[in-house]
């Protein structure tokens, strides 16, 4: 099994399971990535998404003893049909999706970690866009956010060098949201995830689209989006829960909706 599911308490966490090649892709685990993210976008019982691996690294990104299999898929193809539509399904779910980076996130792990609306990473983690290894570009949508979450110059250099940026520092120049003590990650991770999913979370999805469309709106266009988005929000089931519970003094039951 490529892939562990598991769904508690409106949040389901997708584990990649291939510990033995430190969770690197290949094509059944892509695929069945995508359908795990199809299935948590469809059921309205989760209201957040955890990333995370098994064992020692989150995702080394691609498997490359089938990218280089005569019989196995073209890099074409893999880039196009495996990675390419997973990147499109992070950004496109309306629901907050956090990426737990449990330990190395190399290559095509640590741009699916960075197109997630949250990152979290255990100290001991690490980021690596290590295309430059072996003479290939960042692919994952890696050319597009990085630049945006840590500037074009800092982009290019660990783009080219392959540096490994531990996840203290990559917390620093603002690559993820967070670095977090080890012993301490499971359970704030879990505490984010548990408080994320009892919020109101139809809200959070349309504040993700708003932000998908700033990436290439001017100003202008931009508010236009926000009032559109705002009045959208402003006949939502959570807006009225919101707002009748703060003047009845009552904690919110928010249902995503």
């Amino acid at each position: 099994m490529e892939l562990i599911v598991s769904k508690v308490n409106g949040v389901a966490t997708l584990k990649f399971n291939r510990p033995e090649v430190y969770n690197s892709f290949n094509q059944k685990m892509a695929f069945d990535f995508q359908k795990a993210l199809d299935d948590c976008e469809k059921d309205e019982t989760i209201r957040c998404i955890i990333i995370t691996g098994e064992g020692k690294a989150f995702c080394a990104g691609q498997d490359l003893a089938e990218a280089t299999d005569p019989n196995g898929p073209e890099l074409k193809s893999i880039v196009r049909e495996h990675y390419n539509p997973i990147i499109i399904r992070l950004r496109k779910i309306e629901k907050p999706i956090i990426a737990a980076v449990n330990g190395v996130a190399a290559g095509a792990g640590a741009n699916i970690a960075l197109a997630c609306d949250i990152v979290l990473a255990k100290e001991s983690a690490s980021f690596i866009q290590a295309f430059s290894k072996i003479g290939l570009i960042p692919d994952s949508g890696g050319t597009f956010m990085l630049p945006r979450l840590v500037g074009f110059q800092k982009a290019s250099a660990l783009m080219m060098t392959g540096e490994k940026v531990m996840a203290l520092e990559a917390a620093a120049m603002n690559m993820i949201h967070k670095a977090i003590p080890d012993e301490e990650f499971e359970q704030k991770v879990k505490e984010l995830s548990e408080n994320l999913a009892q919020m109101p979370t139809f809200g959070l999805g349309l504040t993700k689209r708003a932000l998908n469309e700033s990436l290439s709106n001017n100003l202008s266009q931009q508010l236009a989006v926000e009032e559109k988005l705002q009045t959208e929000a402003g006949q939502s089931h959570d807006f009225n829960e919101g707002t009748a519970a703060f003047l009845e003094k009552r904690k919110p039951v928010f249902k995503g909706r």
